[in-house]
Parts: structure tokens; sequence; C-alpha cells
């Protein structure tokens, strides 16, 4: 499984971007988005299931951002909208073939390059 991440950038407070993560090789049976801030913790944003398209979101997302594929673009998106000067990070796209919205969270074998998102206030 190989990703590609897109669609970062510079964007003011209250405004919104898109990330894609093209996927290529073999399909994953789940995608996901994780990002990390400076001298934080790398941290869940979101997942969704390749087949149903099911998603889960990380508390600090929750109606601000959406996940969702195109499976015929082989493709997973993240819509972020409302976005706060704390969402500034690196994001990353990444793939399991587990479960992705397993409780605990299942380990994810495949990452993309991370791509900076910058919220300015």
């Amino acid at each position: 499984v190989q990703l590609q991440a897109s669609g970062g950038g510079l964007v003011q407070a209250g405004g919104s971007l898109r990330l894609s993560c093209a996927t290529s090789g073999r399909s994953a049976s789940g995608y996901a988005w994780f990002r990390q801030a400076p001298g934080k913790e790398r941290e869940f944003v979101a997942a969704i299931t390749w087949s149903g398209g099911s998603t889960r979101y990380g508390d600090s997302v929750k109606g601000r951002f959406t996940i969702s594929r195109d499976n015929a673009k082989k493709t997973v998106y993240l819509q972020m909208n409302s976005l706060k000067p704390e969402d500034t990070a690196v994001y990353y796209c990444a793939a399991s073939q587990s479960y992705v919205l397993a409780i605990p969270r299942p380990r994810f074998d495949y990452w993309g390059q991370g791509i900076l998102v910058t919220v300015s206030s």
C-alpha cells in the first residue's frame, strides 16, 4: 500500500481545507488521518473503512472534520471546516489491513508523507 497526501497549506482561523490521500498498490481495509503538532504526541483524527465507509472521529475534530473516500479514484479525503489555530500540525494519512474502527485502535502499517497544515489566528 502506497499513500500520497496532498492539500496542506496556510489558512485563517474559521477557514477550510481539504486534504487528499491517493492510494496505490494493494488495497487496505481502512484508512485514517493522524496529526502531530510541534512538541506533542501524534493524535488520531479520523478513520474510515474502505468497503462500507463507516467512520470514527477524534473528539477534538467531531462536527468540524469529515473523512470520506472515493473508491473509483482510490482516494481518501479529509474535509476540515471551522479550522482553529490548535489544528495546526503535520497531518499523516495511514492505512491498515485491520478493522480501523476497533477500540483499541489497530496498528497502522502504512503511512504517507506528512503534510503541514497551518491555521493562523
